[in-house]
């Protein structure tokens, strides 16, 4: 039984439609405040967030952290994917930046990839840590009403042209960076004692 780390409803349903059955996730307690995400690396951040929440809780905690990184752009907007635009940026703020700093630009040099760092954390400092990509191009336009984030305008490799909020959720969980992440994490989990408190 492990306790979510993130406060994000869209990314909560998501995690808990690819965990499925494997592992027990309870959602984060109300009233928690977010912690700073203020690391350099998504392995990082994914550990604080964490660490925050097996601190408050004394539960087992898993977190991730996910960055778009469009070669375009040298990488950006990575680690600073979520508050690409600000703080407290909208999913809609993070697309009209991203989509001005690639003005001009062809949509053959338009590559990019979306990376997410899994991480499963135990009071006594035990942590497992899982990586997924999923490579793939900036749309010129958003298309698509499924998914949130980056979705309506990153198209997978292999999605025959379509981007992340014209396929199914299940597809995309499939194929995800987070799905491959958590997919992962579950495998070098299995085995492991996943309460291992008798919590």
């Amino acid at each position: 039984m492990f306790v979510s780390a993130t406060g994000n409803p869209d990314k909560l349903r998501e995690i808990v439609a690819i965990l499925g059955d494997e592992i027990e996730l309870l959602p984060r307690p109300d009233g928690l405040a977010e912690p700073e995400e203020d690391a350099t690396t998504l392995e990082g951040n994914a550990r604080i967030k964490a660490l925050y929440v097996v601190n408050a809780t004394g539960l087992p905690a898993i977190a991730d952290d996910t960055g778009l990184e469009v070669d375009a752009l040298g990488g950006e907007p990575g680690v600073r994917s979520a508050r690409f635009a600000g703080e407290n940026a909208s999913y809609a703020d993070n697309i009209e930046l991203l989509s001005e700093r690639l003005e001009g630009v062809a949509q053959e040099a338009r590559s990019a990839r979306f990376r997410t760092v899994a991480l499963a954390r135990w009071p006594d400092g035990e942590e497992v840590i899982a990586e997924g990509v999923l490579e793939g191009s900036i749309a010129e336009t958003p298309s698509g009403n499924n998914g949130f984030g980056y979705d309506p305008i990153f198209i997978p490799t292999d999605s025959n042209g379509r981007t992340l909020a014209q396929i199914s959720n299940s597809e995309k969980n499939t194929i995800s960076a987070r799905g491959k992440a958590f997919r992962e994490l579950i495998s070098k989990c299995a085995g492991w004692d996943l309460n291992p408190h008798g919590l």
